[in-house]
């Protein structure tokens, strides 16, 4: 059985993906998870309970906001072999001005929006968490799935 994988109320959780609050190098919250999810899904070990979505959610939403489709991401992951020859294909692809304090407020809040806080609740629910209101927008939902908030 693979250490780095629990299985919780919503199926598998990895516990080494980096939080969706870590930042690139170039500033950009929850890129270094899509990377890490993006490099698990090459290798064939991304869990069902991410796949379903891979690509959409965060993900999508970074996509989205890059201007690029998920897949030229996956590309240069796919593409390259280490860090820096990784960061130089982004940049390639990237839009000059990145935006990142406007995308890393989005993470920040993601979920904390009158229309989303149903949604909120329920996932906690789901998480046997419906008593814990510290966790308060979709990036520290993922952090308490994953044990990185007790």
């Amino acid at each position: 059985m693979d250490e780095k994988i629990i299985h919780g109320p919503t199926g598998e959780s990895c516990l080494d993906l980096p939080s969706p609050y870590q930042a690139h190098s170039c500033g950009l919250l929850h890129l270094p998870r899509f990377l890490a999810k993006i490099r698990k899904h090459l290798q064939g070990s991304l869990p069902k309970s991410y796949q379903r979505n891979f690509t959409k959610g965060f993900d999508g939403f970074l996509c989205l906001h890059l201007g690029l489709e998920p897949q030229q991401i996956i590309d240069c992951v796919k593409c390259t072999d280490g860090e820096e020859e990784l960061d130089a294909c982004l940049m390639t692809i990237f839009p000059a001005n990145l935006k990142a304090h406007v995308w890393n407020r989005k993470v920040v809040q993601m979920g904390t929006a009158d229309m989303a806080k149903e949604k909120l609740i329920e996932v906690r629910k789901n998480l046997d968490a419906s008593s814990r209101d510290d966790l308060i927008s979709f990036a520290d939902i993922i952090d308490f799935d994953e044990r990185k908030i007790p």
